[in-house]
């Protein structure tokens, strides 16, 4: 059975889960990976020390994009990826922009500081830097989304893909963040995360993350 490697709340760890559970595919899911204290021998896998990784077998991956391209070349049903050659570059733009975009901040200047460099680094969260990167740096993001978006239910091709994937997985970090999108500022991107987080995929991956960091 393959191995995904990758502790849970990370946003590139739940796309591979994502896509994994719309294809149906079994797997084993080591969640002792954390990506600031990888082992050596993980890093056999990961040269860069980041999550996700992968394994089938003797086969090893790392990196949410090649692993989510490895799964639609051996497992094509569903596809996440469009056939039609411009809807594919879109959907791969969309994974970029949600991956090198939207998650440096986010993740890393709203989730990271306000969630886990408290919680497991004992660094206290900076509010009036975290506040001004949510006043001045998320509204672009938001903006694009609200006009890419527009009246589609999904993002490319009329249909779940894997550029909802890679933008839809942010946002579960700003909502363990504390966060929310502004409903009445972008209507359809509020409406458009709802609606994505609400498949069963999502839905089940949010859940366990929210038990885990909000444990009973």
């Amino acid at each position: 059975m393959p191995t995904l490697y990758g502790v849970l709340g990370s946003p590139f760890v739940r796309k591979v889960v994502v896509a994994l559970t719309e294809k149906g595919i079994k797997y084993d899911h080591d969640q002792q990976i954390i990506p600031f204290a990888t082992s050596t021998e993980y890093r056999k896998i990961s040269p860069l020390g980041k999550i996700p990784a992968y394994r089938d077998g003797d086969r090893t991956l790392p990196d949410s994009s090649v692993i989510l391209a490895y799964l639609e070349r051996t497992h094509p049903e569903p596809a996440l990826y469009p056939s039609d050659p411009y809807d594919y570059a879109r959907a791969l733009w969309y994974e970029e922009y949600g991956d090198g975009g939207i998650s440096p901040i986010t993740g890393t200047k709203i989730f990271f500081a306000r969630v886990i460099a408290p919680r497991f680094m004992n660094q206290p969260p900076d509010e009036v830097a975290i506040q001004k990167t949510i006043d001045e740096e998320v509204p672009p993001l938001f903006d694009y989304l609200e006009h890419e978006i527009g009246d589609k239910q999904f993002l490319v091709a009329n249909r779940f893909t894997v550029a909802d994937i890679g933008i839809a997985t942010h946002f579960v970090n700003f909502k363990l963040a504390g966060c929310s999108v502004d409903a009445k500022r972008w209507p359809r991107l509020a409406a458009y995360v709802e609606r994505i987080h609400d498949r069963p995929s999502f839905k089940a991956a949010i859940e366990k993350e929210i038990a885990s960091f909000n444990p009973a």
